[in-house]
């Protein structure tokens, strides 16, 4: 049997398998699928992607989330959507990624309005954390956060990052602080 002769979505979902999946006591981060785009769109289209240079157009939202699926084939990193662990329902984006133009691999997060306030981006970032030190090593990835975003900078500082004022200065953006992960928790 060719491999073209497999159905689009049967393929899509190997390609999906490839990505670790990750369970906590409440979320399961798993493989972004089409149907989580809307939600996506929703996020970056609003005020909640103002600290990430938005609110960001559709085309622009759709290429970001294109930018977080294809660095699985690319890189073997990208992002996982973050659901509760008994719906599918998106409530947050959890990137391990190098987007176009940053000099170093990154990990953030961003999560839908309703998800906001119940500690599910830590509770997600905790699960990537040992998976990101066991890829890069500890101070091997950062997380650039605008330095308003003080709710990111805290979760940061949470998983153990320290700012680094070499990269900061390197990057020349003094409103883009970058927190360096140690892989120790705090």
């Amino acid at each position: 049997m060719s491999p073209f002769s497999i159905p689009a979505p049967d393929r899509a979902e190997a390609i999906a398998r490839v990505v670790p999946v990750f369970e906590t006591e409440r979320l399961r981060l798993r493989a972004p699928k089409m149907a989580d785009y809307p939600a996506y769109e929703v996020v970056l289209g609003s005020a909640r992607a103002r600290y990430m240079d938005g609110p960001f157009t559709p085309e622009d939202a759709f290429n970001d989330f294109c930018q977080g699926v294809a660095g699985w084939m690319l890189r073997g990193t990208g992002m996982w959507t973050v659901t509760a662990r008994d719906a599918d329902a998106p409530l947050g984006w959890i990137f391990l990624w190098r987007e176009f133009g940053d000099p170093e691999d990154e990990m953030g997060w961003i999560l839908t309005e309703a998800a906001e306030g119940q500690g599910f981006a830590l509770e997600a970032a905790r699960a990537v954390l040992p998976h990101a030190v066991a890829l890069y090593g500890p101070g091997g990835f950062v997380s650039y956060i605008h330095a308003e975003n003080l709710a990111s900078a805290r979760l940061a500082k949470a998983l153990g990052a320290v700012r680094d004022p070499l990269a900061e200065a390197a990057l020349g953006d003094p409103m883009l602080y970058i927190y360096r992960h140690t892989g120790e928790l705090q």
